[in-house]
């Protein structure tokens, strides 16, 4: 669908601007009020968001804790807003955060999910569930949702997005702000002389921190900016507006009363060669001030992205995240990062690089110039203390907790998203649902995965998995087979390929270039189509600026998935084999689909789910909210910042696997969802 993304932006910071001229609510006053008697320590107290726990108590009764990240037990935040609200000199509650891609107790399907459901009004049940559980358990702010368009198959973070489609992409996000944000009933806070509520904010809102401004997927290669070598983001389609979309379409249009999201995060990315200067986006006062604050028309809190002001090592390093600033001092970024428009520090535990940057603000620009814009920051925070209501209330009660989190409807609420958001691939001569399915022995090879260390530099441990329990297979079927040879059907459960993330350490550590490609593919893969030279580069630890992997070659851990496939395939002859992927990217399928009967793409579900669907206890209506591409060709030539651009797979049956393709018992699924989002 052809979408003017300039015209959209335009539009959306017009309605903001009105929306920001209204007069101040009773809220507002209040906030002015107790701005007005705060000191300068207590403002920058505000400022940042601190991780830890129970341990934070001394300092937050010193009333310079704003915010926590990372605390869930009751005990440990109950003890620190004791600490806040009764010790401080203000008495000013702190908001506990936290980061969970699909719910606590009640699992729901991670984010590309529920955009397998292509159903926002689910996504909204989802927000609402998922803020009653977090409010239960003392969090009133969620670092989510991430509406990055997941532009680039590559990336390690395209599973937490909501699909690489602007407008679906959108309407989820609206859904999931609204959800997670908006009161109702007796838990309004404002209502006006009649009653009626005169916003959606209250004792049952948690604010929901929308990431990454301006868009953080387009990142080169795949490579993602949590670490040096991934820090670029670019834009070979000339696409960088349409990354907006789900912000200013979404997130700052809501509809159930909060009117936009609570706070904004930029990414860690430098959007490479968009603005005057490359350094990151928090960084970044064109991306931040002008963009943002002035086109966008948002004046909601915005916070940075983890330690981006802290110590850089090396591109292989995951500590600070300083991209484009290195040179600078830590005072001289955090002054940077309020300069552009930034108001709070993510994950950032010192308060006096704060209070230097305040001192070269007042050096620059005068102690009443730089006061006024230390208040603007510490207003929109102190908003979103009030908004949710936590001076009515601050503490949690452990037992009414229990009551909430992970109740059976909710439970069951979860488990019924989870069936929506499988999507059927494949079902040759439609080999399912089975029937007769009591007597049928299945074969379920084990899953394996070597030793390893991830993406943080953590040790995984080798696994040899049986990937799901025998009490299930004998509710559904008959038994366990203990070979292929001896079954009546085989079921395969696999992961999408984990081809690495474009960086090689043991390379940096032996003085090599530590470039490489990330794969989709589940074989040994050699870039024979990768660019001459990478678009972006440069980085104060390497003597070069070209990132080009062009002719290298890399290994995907978990060949053995293919393995399993090919192998039970050949051992089965011509009974049923049916293919059950976790999918976290795109994958090539044209080393899976050829030995499957059947395919089903999970995004975390549970097993239960597939043996319903195989047995006709249910049916699948999941969409492909991604393209599957042909070959890595085409993953190698797209274009990072560009939307469905790759050629897809095609499989046996004829069927091209396409974004917003899926199939039921009936075939190809021709919905009112495919009508509005399909291409």
């Amino acid at each position: 669908m052809k979408i003017n993304a300039r015209i959209m932006v335009a539009a959306a910071a017009a309605v903001m601007a009105a929306a920001c001229s209204a007069p101040k609510s009773e809220i507002d006053r209040k906030v002015d009020d107790l701005l007005a008697q705060m000191t300068l320590h207590e403002k920058v107290g505000q400022m940042n968001q601190l991780s830890g726990g129970a341990w934070l108590a001394e300092q937050a009764a010193k009333g310079e804790v704003g915010s926590i990240l990372n605390c869930v037990d009751p005990v440990e935040i109950n003890a620190v807003q004791k600490a806040a609200v009764e010790q401080s000199r203000l008495g000013i509650p702190i908001l506990v955060s936290r980061d969970v891609i699909h719910g606590f107790r009640t699992i729901f399907p991670i984010p590309i999910g529920l955009a397998a459901t292509f159903d926002p009004a689910l996504m909204l049940e989802f927000g609402k569930i998922a803020a009653r559980e977090y409010r239960a358990l003392g969090l009133a702010t969620a670092l989510s949702p991430q509406v990055d368009l997941a532009t680039e198959p590559r990336w390690n973070r395209f599973h937490a997005t909501m699909s690489e489609d602007p407008t679906l992409a959108a309407d989820m996000a609206r859904a999931y702000c609204d959800g997670f944000q908006t009161s109702y009933g007796d838990d309004v806070l404002e209502r006006n002389f009649w009653g009626r509520p005169k916003s959606g904010w209250g004792k049952g809102s948690v604010n929901a921190m929308v990431k990454h401004w301006p868009g953080g997927g387009p990142c080169e290669a795949g490579r993602d900016a949590h670490l040096g070598f991934g820090k670029f983001a670019v834009y070979p389609g000339d696409n960088f507006e349409m990354h907006k979309i789900p912000f200013v379409e979404g997130a700052f249009k809501l509809r159930e009363g909060t009117e936009k999201a609570a706070a904004v995060m930029p990414y860690y990315t430098i959007a490479y060669n968009q603005t005057s200067e490359n350094v990151a986006n928090g960084f970044n006062r064109e991306i931040i001030g002008e963009m943002l604050r002035d086109q966008a028309g948002y004046d909601g809190v915005v916070c940075t992205d983890w330690a981006i002001t802290q110590k850089y090592i090396h591109t292989g390093e995951h500590l600070g995240k300083p991209w484009g600033v290195e040179h600078l001092s830590e005072a001289e970024r955090h002054y940077k990062v309020i300069m552009a428009g930034c108001d709070q520090f993510g994950g950032n535990n010192e308060k006096q690089p704060i209070i230097d940057a305040y001192a070269m603000g007042v050096e620059e620009h005068g102690e009443d110039w730089m006061r006024a814009r230390m208040e603007r920051s510490a207003y929109r925070l102190l908003l979103n203390i009030f908004r949710v209501g936590l001076f009515e209330n601050p503490y949690l009660d452990a037992e009414a907790s229990e009551a909430v989190v992970g109740n059976p409807e909710y439970m069951n609420k979860g488990f019924e998203a989870q069936k929506k958001s499988v999507v059927m691939v494949k079902n040759k001569g439609g080999v399912l649902p089975l029937k007769d399915c009591s007597d049928l022995k299945v074969y379920v090879p084990h899953q394996y995965r070597p030793a390893y260390l991830d993406f943080w530099k953590s040790k995984q441990e080798e696994v040899n998995n049986d990937p799901i329990e025998d009490a299930l297979i004998e509710k559904y079927f008959g038994s366990r087979a203990e070979s292929a040879q001896d079954a009546d059907i085989a079921i395969v459960f696999i992961d999408s390929p984990d081809g690495g993330f474009g960086y090689s350490r043991e390379a940096y550590d032996k003085g090599e270039f530590p470039y490489e490609p990330i794969s989709l593919q589940y074989s040994d893969y050699t870039a024979e189509h990768a660019r001459e030279h990478s678009i972006a580069g440069g980085d104060p630890y390497e003597d070069f600026t070209d990132r080009s992997y062009k002719g290298r070659s890399v290994k995907t851990l978990n060949v053995s998935d293919m393995t399993a496939v090919q192998q039970t395939r050949a051992a089965m002859g011509d009974k049923p084999v049916i293919v059950v992927a976790t999918v976290l990217n795109p994958f090539v399928m044209s080393e899976i689909e050829p030995y499957a009967d059947a395919i089903f793409l999970t995004f975390y579900t549970q097993n239960q789910i597939i043996m319903e669907f195989m047995t006709g206890a249910g049916e699948p209506s999941g969409l492909l909210p991604m393209q599957m591409p042909a070959d890595m060709q085409t993953v190698e030539e797209q274009f990072e910042d560009v939307p469905m651009d790759m050629k897809c797979y095609v499989d046996s049956e004829g069927n091209t696997y396409d974004f917003a393709f899926g199939l039921n018992w009936s075939g190809v699924i021709n919905d009112w969802r495919v009508e509005k989002y399909g291409r």
